[in-house]
């Protein structure tokens, strides 16, 4: 049975190369040189062109130890692309008169939040969501302690010099403490709240509790150490089954991690990403306005680009303006970036690879959506 399939494929190849292998070989090859130029331990990738899914592919592995390979329907911890779910879900509820992107945050989250150096200045919502509110993590950002003037003795450290809404700094604080809002404002907890009005509707498979999800889909997280040597992030997928026994609803959140804790495939991410290409519409489903989704999109901090946990950048390919978001935690880098005017757009995903982590866009990332842009869109 074997032969006759070799024999097959063989006379497949031999009758329409160029139509069936020319311009997959061709970005095969630089993709996989890429992963080589970088020690790159797998890699998802999706293009999405005129509104479809125009190329998936999966390469390398995705368990080191074992030589499994990448899969489709493989799930990710996708990091910081995790935000644009939260602030979707901000632009339902303010849709539906539930807040206001201008309410004082403080009065939102039920304690205050105030730069101590601007005490009359309001921190709002739109603040929050754009990384504009003056808010650091130099306290960290696994609870909302750090901030809480009434848990935390050194409560102003979480906050810079500089007025609120005059500059940009990313901060993942800023995400936990907007999921917590959202509970707040649900009653529910925020896994439920986005996988029942964002997922379900466009039909994808994802979440951010662990134990909601199929575990043998994981993709294990690499990071690199000195020496150039990978090991495994164990703790990237922690289902932290104790501490949601006593989960505080509207505060215990960044349990669940809104800045960054989603889990999903590549290709229910780029099906994501066309909602938002699309300006909230896909899939005959409406999750956003059009009105709030080019909100999200439109730089609150123009020298940033930065929107509502949505960014425009014009150095990933030159001369290009692309929105979307990235992602990095635990070895892992993911980008989501599309054009909403030419309805076309890109996902990348490793699982590791050896580059030192900095604030500049990953190479690997850059590298690979210009060579997909330059093999599929231009």
């Amino acid at each position: 049975m074997r032969k006759h399939s070799l024999l097959l494929f063989s006379v497949i190849f031999l009758l329409f190369p160029s139509t069936l292998f020319g311009q997959h070989t061709e970005i095969d090859r630089d993709l996989t040189e890429i992963m080589h130029r970088y020690d790159a331990i797998g890699l998802s990738v999706v293009v999405v062109k005129n509104n479809e899914i125009e190329f998936h592919k999966n390469y390398g592995y995705k368990n080191l130890e074992a030589k499994t390979a990448l899969g489709e329907n493989d799930l990710f911890r996708i990091a910081s692309i995790s935000k644009s779910f939260t602030a979707t879900s901000f632009m339902q509820l303010i849709a539906h008169g539930r807040c206001k992107l201008d309410d004082d945050f403080g009065e939102l989250i039920g304690f205050p939040i105030r730069n101590p150096n601007f005490p009359d200045k309001k921190i709002t919502l739109r603040m929050v969501l754009s990384h504009t509110s003056s808010i650091n993590d130099k306290n960290g950002y696994f609870n909302l302690d750090v901030i809480n003037p009434t848990k935390n003795p050194n409560w102003k450290d979480s906050y810079n010099r500089y007025e609120p809404g005059a500059q940009y700094q990313y901060c993942n604080l800023n995400f936990n403490m907007a999921g917590a809002v959202l509970e707040k404002l649900t009653n529910k907890r925020i896994d439920s709240y986005i996988v029942n009005h964002i997922l379900k509707p466009l039909n994808l498979y994802g979440g951010y509790c662990i134990d909601s999800l199929d575990q043998k889909r994981f993709v294990p997280l690499y990071s690199f150490d000195e020496k150039g040597t990978p090991h495994e992030e164990s703790s990237a997928y922690n289902p932290r089954r104790e501490e949601l026994s006593q989960y505080i609803l509207g505060y215990t959140t960044p349990l669940l991690s809104p800045t960054g804790g989603m889990k999903i495939s590549a290709l229910d991410l780029a099906r994501y990403m066309m909602m938002h290409m699309n300006y909230g519409h896909s899939q005959g489903k409406n999750i956003i306005s059009k009105k709030y989704a080019k909100m999200m999109q439109t730089a609150v901090n123009k020298e940033s680009g930065y929107g509502l946990a949505i960014m425009n950048n014009s150095k990933i390919v030159p001369g290009i303006t692309l929105t979307g978001h990235t992602g990095s935690a635990y070895g892992l880098y993911s980008a989501m970036f599309f054009n909403p005017a030419k309805k076309y757009g890109f996902i990348v995903i490793t699982n590791g690879c050896n580059i030192p982590d900095n604030d500049d866009f990953n190479p690997l990332l850059k590298d690979c959506i210009e060579a997909l842009y330059n093999a599929y869109i231009k």
